[in-house]
Parts: C-alpha cells; sequence; structure tokens
C-alpha cells in the first residue's frame, strides 16, 4: 500500500510529535517532514513535495495564512489542510481562499484527527456552512462580473446526477447528506464526487463550486 507523504507543521513541538506518532501508525500515512513555522513549512514543502500538509494556523515569526498562499502557488499538487484551536471564520476564510482545503480542530480526537486526513486526501475536507455559503456568494460575483460570451452548442461536462451532486456539494453538504438527500448509497456519492473533480479539472470541492458557478453549472439560492 502507498503512504500518503505528510508534512506536518506547528511551533509545539510535543504537539507535532504527538500528531507524528498518530498519522505514522496508520497503514496509509507517513509524516516525511515537520517544520516550526510558515517560512520553514515553505522550504520543506518546496524539498519534499507532500502529498499533504497539515499545519497550525496561527504560528509566530510566519503563519500558517501567508504560508498557505505560497505553498499553494510553489507546491500546487500538495493538500493543505489547516489545523487550529477555534474555528476563527475569517482566518480560515482567508487560508481557504488562499490555497487551503479546510481545517482540523486541534481538540479532535485521533479517531476525528486519521478522518479529516483521509478525508482531504479524497477530496473531502470539512469545511464548515457558513464558509461555503461565503465562498458561493464570491464566486458568483465574480463570475457576474464576467461578460457573457456566446459559445457553440456542447455536450453536457457532467451527467443528470453528477449535476444534482455537485450542486449539493456546493452547499457545503456532507458526502452522507448527499446520499440522504438524492436517496443513493455512499459509495456512489463518493464515486459521483470522484467523477465530478476529475470532469472539473480540480482538486477540492471548494474548487469545483467555483468551477462548477463559472461555467454556469450552479446556481446558488439567495
Amino acid at each position: 500500500m502507498t503512504r500518503a507523504r505528510i508534512l506536518l507543521v506547528d511551533d509545539h513541538e510535543l504537539f507535532r510529535e504527538g500528531v507524528a506518532r498518530v498519522l505514522n501508525n496508520q497503514p496509509d500515512m507517513e509524516v516525511v517532514g515537520q517544520a516550526k513555522d510558515g517560512l520553514e513549512a515553505l522550504t520543506k514543502a518546496d524539498e519534499l513535495r507532500p502529498d499533504l500538509v497539515l499545519m497550525d494556523i496561527n504560528m509566530p515569526l510566519s503563519g500558517g495564512l501567508e504560508a498557505a498562499g505560497l505553498i499553494h502557488n510553489r507546491v500546487p499538487e500538495s493538500i493543505i489542510i489547516m489545523l487550529t484551536a477555534y474555528e476563527e471564520e475569517e482566518k480560515l476564510f482567508n487560508a481557504i481562499k488562499a490555497g487551503a482545503q479546510g481545517y482540523i480542530l486541534k481538540s479532535s480526537s485521533s479517531k476525528g484527527l486519521i478522518r479529516g486526513v483521509r478525508g482531504a486526501l479524497e477530496g473531502e475536507a470539512s469545511v464548515p456552512r457558513k464558509l461555503a455559503k461565503k465562498f458561493l456568494a464570491e464566486f458568483t460575483k465574480l463570475s457576474s462580473l464576467v461578460k457573457d460570451l456566446p459559445v457553440e452548442e456542447a455536450e453536457p461536462i457532467l451527467s443528470p446526477r453528477e449535476f444534482e451532486v455537485l450542486n449539493i456539494m456546493a452547499t457545503g453538504a456532507s458526502n452522507q447528506e448527499i446520499a440522504d438527500t438524492l436517496a443513493i448509497g455512499l459509495q456512489t456519492v463518493k464515486s459521483h464526487v470522484k467523477n465530478i473533480l476529475n470532469k472539473l479539472h480540480v482538486k477540492s470541492r471548494l474548487e469545483a463550486a467555483e468551477a462548477g458557478i463559472k461555467q454556469g453549472l450552479i446556481h446558488p439560492k439567495t
């Protein structure tokens, strides 16, 4: 089994050691590097090219907010997940705008941490409903500034079911909530989400929502 390569970033060494121990005990995860601030995180991300960066949002010298944008630009293939002690909505919103795909609370249990990391690797990073709605509002505002250009008729990018899944997913709904809404199996939802990400050429649900709005596939309710 291929193990996901993780870069762990936090200014508290004892906390890093505990998280690294939990992740390294998983058969599909491996902490390949650690950093104590955003600047060191950027250097190590550039050197190690990890699958996922798990990074504290509040650190001295260079914090996670600034580092998220820099790492996203330099190492776009790396998934970035913020670690935070509190749901600091504005900071999390700005971090995700900069390229992070979600967050995990430091108060989470070991099982919650593992579940969050695995979900992120599958494009299922957790984002609060309020943030999801805030993103949709911003994407819609930006897309409305672009003039509509005439385009030739083309085959639909998504199937009718994928279209339904995308529109529900864009509200911040989890896979289980999508399954309940559409009365379909959880594995079926996961398959649809994977297909949507591939077809829209994006890595995360938020990027899928942004692409969906730009392409006229999503019409957020006011």
